[in-house]
């Protein structure tokens, strides 16, 4: 691993473990609940010490004129739920160069395992992952396993997870989010299955954000790395008290239980 890749890496993952808010999802679909005035929420991620905002380029060129913080990742992958049967074709509007010049430490792609469009994704990742070793950038996969071709043997007990993991890092990815698998012992499976980073997604909508914790503590309990969580942070009505919650978790090996006195209802 080059020097560039590593220091960049060790920023936003500090000892080898990440709270990362995604803010991505205007793009997808709008209005979004908590992310109407952008500016305040990530205001608010910046000082209760998230290690990493994954943002658009346009969102990333606006703050960096307005603040000086070098975590952000940039996501070069797009679709809207306006799509049609295309609509979970991600498609790559940005590049790692144009990323790193907006001011970006590292870059993020999305592929949808099984989905009809999906080799076109993985081409796009794969040059994502070329273009960003050649400029010491670390790459996040967005891999989820939710499309229509996908084929899931009986003995896959983690749905494809697993997969989508192995393939976020044969393809190039330092990093790889993923859905949680519903168990200590599945998600074993695809941590073991890779040797970078793995973080949780923000797992169904209608979790409370006590239940996403204890998730979080048997994703680290089971080799992961942390979070990777949108909605259920800047959605609620105080995301410093759930990003707190969550840091306690992931960086201090606190309990779900010890960190719930963080959140406010």
């Amino acid at each position: 691993m080059s020097e560039g890749l590593e220091r960049r890496l060790d920023r936003i993952l500090p000892g080898g473990k990440g709270v990362w808010i995604p803010l991505d999802h205007g793009i997808s679909q709008y209005p979004e609940k908590g992310l109407e005035d952008i500016n305040n929420i990530i205001t608010q991620l910046i000082d209760s010490q998230v290690d990493a905002i994954v943002v658009h380029k346009g969102v990333l060129s606006h703050q960096m004129k307005i603040r000086d913080w070098g975590n952000f990742v940039c996501h070069i992958s797009a679709s809207t739920i306006h799509g049609g049967n295309r609509s979970g074709e991600k498609v790559s509007v940005a590049t790692a160069e144009e990323c790193l010049s907006r001011g970006a430490i590292g870059v993020s792609g999305q592929i949808n395992l099984g989905d009809d469009n999906e080799a076109e994704m993985i081409i796009e990742i794969g040059d994502l992952t070329t273009d960003a070793w050649a400029l010491e950038m670390p790459v996040l996969g967005m891999v989820y396993p939710r499309g229509p071709n996908l084929i899931i043997s009986d003995e896959d007990e983690t749905k494809g997870i697993a997969h989508a993991a192995r393939l976020a890092w044969e393809i190039g990815c330092d990093v790889v989010k993923v859905p949680w698998t519903g168990s200590i012992e599945s998600f074993q499976k695809v941590t073991s299955a890779v040797p970078i980073p793995v973080l949780i997604a923000g797992g169904p909508k209608e979790i409370s954000f006590n239940e996403l914790l204890v998730i979080v503590e048997q994703s680290i309990q089971s080799g992961g790395s942390g979070v990777c969580i949108g909605r259920q942070v800047f959605g609620c009505n105080n995301p410093s008290s759930n990003v707190r919650a969550l840091r306690a978790i992931v960086h201090d090996g606190m309990s779900a239980k010890d960190a719930m006195k963080f959140v406010e209802e």
